[in-house]
């Protein structure tokens, strides 16, 4: 069954060009404003730099003034297909993203252009038949506790990947491999008790004990991955096509046998890396460029075994990475144009005239004269807003949590409220921004579009908006710390 036409939904660019109109046309209607940082020493003498509410100043000045053709660091203009493409470094940064998408893509098209997991794919279905339908259930775990455990996120697209082959030669739908892999994956980040990305930032910024209330996260993540899986497995029993399992069944015995040596050695490179990268982010911290440098080894060892065992030549192997990496331009372009809105907006440095710092200031302001229960959902859709311009965790959550975290003493509520009014608004949201590099690579591999996906997901994304109030309700009910 086909996903939903959603023929009224515009395409991501298109979408993005006017919001491109509207944030360049915002900068003449709104001042740009800015904070002033000052040093916090802990009780163990380390000096860090947070925002101060306080003291927070704005400018009417011309020069804040956007043009959409411009590129002038002195009158602080830009250009938002160019700039957003190329701004920050490779940590993380719209280059970086994007560097790590084409190259991820490369990497996985020198792997499936060998045969090697095509081969083995319909081995492993006539080993599965008995036993699929742990498949789903299993994998949408794993990756949820990946979420939860180390924040994973970018990584979704190397998994999506992966399994979109395995899980189409089912029956299932694309779609599915995107619910299995992302939205997981998300579900986890957003009801982490433990990731050093978001909550850890978070807590630290607020003032309260790293890794504290965990409880409380541990039960919301059990329940909300409870519901994801549910929804998943029942869209998946939905659109799925009976004819692939009904030609595997017919083919049991010839599947068996078409697995080779080359064919497991290419999947034991693909295992070995997936190990490799997990215990890099996991125990050595690794990032983007170093997960992107790790598939590109698997892109060089791959490819060196196929040339030695005279399946492909390196004029093959090098064709297969460029194809593997011009799948996924679309979706590494609009990573790199989602950019250039914030940077049209002043971009997310405090310390930078910004419109972005602006609307963080008079929230900040509204949120104070507010009764509590209200103060902390109010909070909550203001988290997720601010998600749609800064897609990273630890960015929004070092912009974001100075301001939030005093205004809860003042609302009434605890800091460990806001703070998890910031991870259910980071997270969750991250099903449905265009701004996810994540969401968007996912999709890019999938072949959705984004309009497909929307008309999809909105219901589902609507249900986690209602739970996530309901568990901050309760946190503010009884005092949640």
């Amino acid at each position: 069954m086909k996903l939903p036409t959603a023929r009224a939904m515009p395409d991501a660019f298109v979408i993005l060009f006017f919001i491109v109109l509207a944030a360049a046309i915002s900068s003449y209607l709104f001042p740009a404003g800015w904070f002033v940082m000052v040093d916090i020493v802990d009780s163990a003498g380390n000096i860090t730099q947070r925002i101060d509410p306080q003291q927070f100043f704005m400018t009417y000045d011309n020069a804040h003034h956007i043009s959409l053709f411009s590129a002038n660091d002195k009158t602080g203009l830009t250009n938002f297909a160019f700039d957003g493409m190329t701004s920050g470094d490779r940590m993380g940064s719209a280059v970086g993203v994007m560097a790590f998408i084409l190259i991820v893509g490369g990497a996985f098209g020198v792997v499936m252009d060998t045969g090697a997991i095509t081969q083995c794919i319909m081995a492993m279905i006539a080993k599965l038949q008995r036993s699929q339908v742990l498949l789903i259930p299993l994998l949408f775990i794993i990756f949820s506790l990946s979420g939860a455990i180390y924040g994973m996120s970018e990584e979704a697209i190397a998994f999506c990947i992966v399994l979109l082959p395995l899980f189409q030669a089912l029956g299932y739908s694309a779609a599915t491999v995107v619910m299995v892999t992302y939205l997981s994956t998300q579900i986890g980040f957003a009801t982490s008790w433990m990731n050093p990305f978001s909550v850890a930032i978070a807590q630290g910024i607020a003032g309260v004990p790293l890794m504290s209330g965990a409880g409380l996260r541990i039960a919301a993540w059990f329940v909300f991955t409870v519901v994801g899986l549910i929804f998943t497995l029942r869209y998946a029993k939905k659109h799925r096509s009976t004819v692939d399992a009904t030609l595997v069944q017919a083919n049991d015995k010839s599947l068996n046998n078409q697995c080779s040596s080359f064919d497991i050695l290419v999947l034991l490179c693909l295992l070995g890396v997936i190990m490799w990268v997990i215990w890099g982010v996991v125990s050595q911290g690794y990032y983007i460029p170093q997960i992107a440098s790790q598939f590109f080894a698997l892109a060089l060892v791959v490819g060196l075994i196929a040339v030695i065992w005279r399946k492909r030549s390196l004029n093959q192997i090098s064709s297969a990475f460029q194809k593997g990496a011009s799948e996924l331009l679309p979706a590494a372009m609009i990573v790199g144009f989602a950019k250039g809105v914030v940077l049209l907006l002043g971009g997310d440095d405090p310390q930078q005239p910004s419109i972005l710092n602006t609307a963080l200031h008079y929230a900040g302001q509204s949120l104070a004269t507010l009764p509590d229960v209200t103060s902390a959902i109010v909070m909550y859709i203001f988290q997720s807003i601010m998600n749609f311009f800064v897609a990273s965790g630890s960015g929004q959550a070092a912009l974001t949590m100075p301001i939030m975290a005093p205004l809860s003493d003042i609302a009434g509520v605890t800091r460990q409220v806001s703070v998890l009014c910031f991870q259910f608004g980071d997270g969750l949201t991250n099903l449905v921004i265009p701004t996810s590099a994540s969401l968007m690579g996912c999709l890019g591999v999938a072949k959705i579009s984004y309009a497909q996906w929307l008309a999809l997901i909105w219901r589902f994304q609507l249900l986690l908006t209602l739970m996530a109030s309901a568990v901050i309700l309760f946190a503010v009910i009884t005092g949640y710390s």
